[in-house]
């Protein structure tokens, strides 16, 4: 079943690919004769020739089928642009992201598990019940916050252009090592960041097992037992380790474009922009193909880890304890809300569309508190009318995606395949099918993104459901006649729902760079709105004359992770998870 679920969705994925000529509102035969002979007439003959090379008068039924044919035999066919074979250049493409990932996962890892080191030490010392060690939550919503394309390019000109360590542009070469460095930072710290807080978020809940205080009655050293307490968290956390693998591999668009990497991702944004179809139905192919491998990896790698435990019935899912509120969490809270709010409101008042060409680039003044861009336009207006098309849109995003993530995450067995698949779908790749679809834009692009951003939230919700259904308390239930709605609703959801809520919480930043990165590519909000992510594209080129134009949308997209680790930090503290209650003999009314 499983199997059958996952070849469905992805024929599903390749027969919208396959189909994107004829959903697209513009003429492919145009499209890609601009891209061969960007000078050339787009005459009715010349189109009819593009159109008879390509198969593309032969309807979208034919296509595909030689397609599939093809690749049944190895061969990914001709580009329909450069007109030489797609295989040997989507591999090479492949093998560039493939090694970029490998560094740039080091990075994500090292960075995890340095945000991490704090609580796991202090709960192995013992001293984790008695206070909240979450504070490198901020740290790392901070680092998760700051976008791809602002690390690459702050990077690449302290250290490659100001200092000259390492090559700005390129790959490979003659110190591939070097080229290697600056894009894997850049792609590493926010995915590290992440993996960090969700890390930190959940050893809390391991050192309050009864497991901790009976083995630290024994003696058992801090080493040790912070070893268990890790071999305890890391299996509900590995399906988010493979979806960061598959992530740093094909939805790095930005940091290849603008390293000139020959990367998957900026194959597949080229191709795409291009009408190539051959080459991106090559590449999503890989893509699927990378995200079904790296599913039953970390199925595998799960099993071996939980299978006797889950076998027995005595793993239920991972409770955090009630911990005493942060005052100055709540004090920091407050402020930067207070800050964010004062500056939306301000900015509400203001023109963003007015454009001043005396005051170009201008320094913060009185007359612009956060400058002026480019064009002469009001830096503090364009943050304040783009907080709703960034901030608040990726809020709902992340609202829809949590009831959808939850909702299907329950659903284990039936959507595990689609999981998989759609993780293998990077926004940004998502994004470029909605955007030929249904044309660039604010609502297509929080689309792009609510298609793919539910998985990783229904992929945390099965693993802690299959851990809290092996529970001991839910075997009594059973026993004592507990339908199965009262079972879900008492004695599941209660362990399942408050880590994947705060998980939602977390996943706001995201998200907001999600569609930051989108409105960077241009398949986002058309210009002149404002938007976050436009906003950086279009002062990025500006950065060293009028750093302000980039520091204010980069600094709301901090402020918002901050703000979403501190919502879920003091909810968890506020509320804590208490044990099950005992079960209890069955009702009339009950659901059998």
């Amino acid at each position: 079943m499983v199997w059958a679920g996952r070849v469905l969705a992805a024929l599903g994925v390749l027969l919208v690919i396959g189909l994107l000529p004829w959903l697209t509102r513009t003429d492919p035969a145009r499209t890609i004769l601009h891209a061969r002979y960007a000078d050339r007439a787009p005459t009715p003959d010349a189109l009819a020739a593009i159109r008879a090379e390509t198969g593309l008068d032969a309807g979208p039924l034919r296509l595909l089928a030689d397609w599939a044919a093809g690749v049944a035999h190895g061969d990914f066919g001709t580009s329909w642009v450069s007109g030489q074979p797609v295989g040997p250049d989507v591999l090479a493409a492949l093998g560039v992201s493939l090694t970029l990932m490998g560094v740039s996962l080091a990075v994500a890892v090292l960075l995890a598990a340095a945000l991490g080191f704090r609580t796991l030490a202090a709960g192995a010392r013992g001293t984790g019940r008695r206070r909240p060690t979450a504070r490198a939550g901020a740290l790392g919503a901070v680092l998760a916050a700051l976008p791809e394309f602002l690390l690459a390019a702050v990077l690449a000109t302290l250290f490659a252009v100001r200092l000259g360590w390492f090559p700005p542009l390129g790959w490979g070469g003659d110190d591939p090592v070097a080229t290697a460095v600056l894009p894997a930072l850049a792609m590493g710290i926010p995915a590290g960041a992440l993996l960090g807080r969700l890390l930190d978020d959940a050893l809390p809940g391991a050192f309050a097992e009864e497991w901790v205080r009976t083995n630290v009655a024994y003696g058992v050293p801090p080493v040790r037992l912070a070893r268990h307490a890790l071999r305890r968290v890391l299996p509900p956390l590995l399906p988010q380790f493979g979806f960061v693998v598959v992530g740093l591999t094909g939805g790095a668009v930005a940091v290849e474009t603008l390293f000139a990497i020959p990367g998957l991702g900026g194959t597949a944004l080229k191709a795409a922009l291009a009408q190539d179809l051959p080459v991106l139905q090559a590449c999503v192919l890989l893509l699927l193909a990378l995200g079904l491998a790296v599913g039953a990896g970390v199925r595998g790698v799960r099993r071996a880890a939980l299978g006797p435990a889950l076998d027995a019935g005595a793993l239920p899912a991972l409770r955090r304890p009630h911990l005493p509120p942060s005052r100055a969490l709540a004090w920091s809270a407050g402020v930067l809300t207070a800050l964010l709010v004062a500056t939306v409101g301000y900015g509400m008042t203001r023109d963003p569309l007015h454009v001043d060409t005396a005051a170009r680039l201008a320094a913060p003044g009185a007359a612009h508190p956060l400058g002026t861009d480019a064009l002469g336009r009001d830096v503090l207006a364009r943050i304040g009318h783009g907080a709703a098309r960034t901030a608040l849109t990726a809020v709902a995003v992340a609202a829809v995606t949590l009831v959808a993530g939850a909702a299907l995450g329950v659903l284990t067995r039936w959507t595990e395949g689609l999981r998989e698949v759609v993780n293998a779908l990077p926004p940004v790749i998502a994004g470029l099918v909605v955007a030929g679809i249904a044309g660039p834009g604010a609502l297509g692009a929080a689309a792009a993104v609510a298609v793919v951003a539910w998985a990783p939230l229904a992929a945390h919700t099965a693993a802690l459901y299959e851990q809290e259904r092996a529970a001991a308390h839910v075997e009594g239930a059973v026993a004592l006649g507990a339908g199965r709605w009262h079972l879900l609703r008492r004695h599941v959801l209660p362990g399942v729902l408050p880590p994947v809520v705060r998980h939602a919480l977390l996943r706001v930043p995201a998200l907001a760079l999600a569609l930051a990165s989108l409105g960077f590519l241009g398949l986002g909000a058309e210009p002149p709105a404002p938007e976050w992510g436009r906003m950086l594209s279009e002062n990025m080129p500006y950065a060293e004359r009028a750093p302000w134009a980039v520091l204010a949308p980069a600094a709301g997209l901090a402020v918002v992770g901050v703000l979403a680790v501190a919502a879920g930090a003091l909810t968890s503290t506020a509320r804590g998870t208490r044990a099950p209650r005992a079960p209890r003999a069955p009702r009339e009314g009950d659901v059998p």
